[in-house]
């Protein structure tokens, strides 16, 4: 039993060394390098084009990749009648959007002018900016969450429980994120989803682990 104990002992003590160093890799990478936002939280170019009927997004990123060399490109029907193709690039130059017209022109038989379509700089969206919707709601769930715990595992130890819940769920967030900037994951609109899953893994997690603590002992 005793043997086991060690056992286990060492195996935590080289999972949270594991751990420990992969936060501070990520912390490095991140001061350093930064994020990896994809490209609608990143400075960018757009134009939109009136192409007076319904078309196919495909045969708008053939256009796209031929004229823009295969750069990463978002393509969205926009207006009502989806009549309407928005074009979202890193950088489009004037002699790019003069090709993406003539070659769209060309395509749906249409005369737009280059001249009279203006290219929009989009600034960047700040880390901030895309999880300040979800501050408030994240704060109400973790104290609800902490309550709960804290009322239902008192047996072992309220500040105990509520200190191994906040702590462990935090490190959850940080391990993620450190991942996501050490493999350079682009930072996008999966990322919220993702951070909740692992909100809600760490939470059923914890719980499982308090109620063997709790049947360990009551059983005493």
């Amino acid at each position: 039993m005793e043997e086991n104990k060690k056992k286990m002992t060492k195996k935590s003590k080289i999972i949270i060394t594991i751990i420990t160093l992969i936060i501070i890799a990520g912390i490095i990478v991140t001061l350093t390098v930064g994020l990896n936002f994809d490209l609608s939280y990143k400075d960018s170019n757009r134009i939109e084009l009136y192409l007076q009927k319904d078309f196919n997004v495909s045969d708008i990123k053939q256009i796209t990749d031929e004229v823009l060399q295969g750069e990463e490109v978002i393509i969205q029907k926009v207006e009502v009648y989806e009549d309407t193709v928005s074009i979202r690039a890193k950088e489009i130059t004037d002699e790019q959007k003069q090709n993406l017209v003539n070659k769209v022109n060309e395509k749906y038989g249409i005369e737009l002018s280059a001249d009279s379509i203006e290219i929009e700089s989009i600034p960047n969206t700040r880390g901030r900016d895309i999880i300040r919707p979800y501050i408030v709601p994240f704060i109400v769930v973790t104290l609800i969450v902490l309550v709960y715990m804290s009322a239902r595992y008192n047996k072992l130890g309220m500040m105990k429980v509520i200190f191994k819940t906040i702590i462990i769920s935090v490190v959850a967030q940080a391990l993620l994120l450190s991942i996501m900037a050490i493999t350079r994951l682009e930072i996008g609109i999966l990322t919220i989803p993702l951070v909740i899953t692992v909100y809600l893994l760490t939470l059923i997690g914890l719980t499982a682990y308090f109620e063997k603590q709790l049947k360990i002992k009551n059983d005493k």
